[in-house]
């Protein structure tokens, strides 16, 4: 998993509240266990018509928004299902940041096993980065994880909130596998001392 330190992109707008797990990435890309490839369905039946053509008026299909790093989001983003195709979705296309007042609880803690960090800020500042988002590829939004800090493009500047133990595992780049590598000598000396005591096993 990359670590994150610091990030300074294009934020794309989209002020709904309630964004599901489904809307994110319906029930028919799931049948894959690959993390890679989700990203051209993210947002699948907002960005595509019957045909498979995109819609102009989707915020990610817009030139200014097609290089986005960063989602301002609405209420409650990702609720609904449990899928972790969710977070796989919005990291393959290349999203590693969404702010919104709340997060649903699952997807908020699978945000941070797949490399996204979710930022939780109230709606006065939810609303001051959605105008500055609304400026489009030249407006760029900072992401600090290590100062716990959001600055727009005109310089205002929000603190964040995040757990301690998720934001290290963050900026070191560990996800699940990698918290348990980091205990890969205690592991080989506790099989080494349990293979001498009990060989039958």
């Amino acid at each position: 998993m990359d670590k994150f330190g610091t990030l300074t992109g294009i934020a794309a707008p989209m002020p709904l509240i309630n964004i599901d797990t489904d809307m994110i990435i319906p029930k028919q890309f799931l049948k894959t266990i690959k993390r890679s490839g989700l990203g051209v369905n993210l947002f699948d039946e907002m960005r595509y018509d019957d045909d498979r053509k995109e819609i102009p008026s989707f915020v990610l299909n817009q030139d200014a928004y097609r290089e986005a790093q960063i989602i301002v989001a609405g209420d409650n983003f990702g609720c609904g299902s449990s899928r972790e195709h969710a977070p796989w979705a919005i990291k393959d296309f290349g999203i590693t940041c969404v702010i919104a007042p709340s997060f649903a609880d699952i997807f908020y803690g699978n945000c941070f096993k797949n490399g996204i960090l979710p930022i939780a800020l109230p709606q006065e500042q939810i609303d001051v980065l959605l105008k500055d988002a609304e400026k489009g590829a030249n407006a760029r939004i900072t992401i600090d994880l290590e100062t716990q800090t959001v600055t727009t493009s005109d310089g205002e500047v929000f603190n964040f909130e995040v757990d301690a133990f998720k934001k290290h595992c963050l900026m070191q780049g560990l996800d699940d596998i990698g918290l348990t590598m980091e205990k890969v000598a205690s592991i080989d000396t506790f099989e080494a001392a349990a293979e001498t005591q009990r060989p039958w096993v």
